[in-house]
């Protein structure tokens, strides 16, 4: 059997599930932000359904 080394994190599920949480809540807000109203919202609501596409965009640029 093989030990950890002492310096390994260990994955907790707060590490794991930390940045899907967030992308939801991001897009949640913009969600609820498009439903609410106009002029300052409609830029809160733009940015909120905007970063999920643009960490996707990111993340498969990465992975090639």
């Amino acid at each position: 059997m093989s030990r950890l080394s002492p310096n390994r994190r260990h994955n907790t599920p707060a590490r794991i599930f930390a940045v899907p949480v967030l992308i939801a809540l991001t897009s949640l807000i913009g969600l609820i932000a498009a439903l609410l109203g106009n002029g300052v919202l409609d830029v809160v609501s733009w940015v909120g359904l905007a970063v999920p596409l643009v960490i996707i965009g990111w993340a498969m640029k990465r992975r090639r």
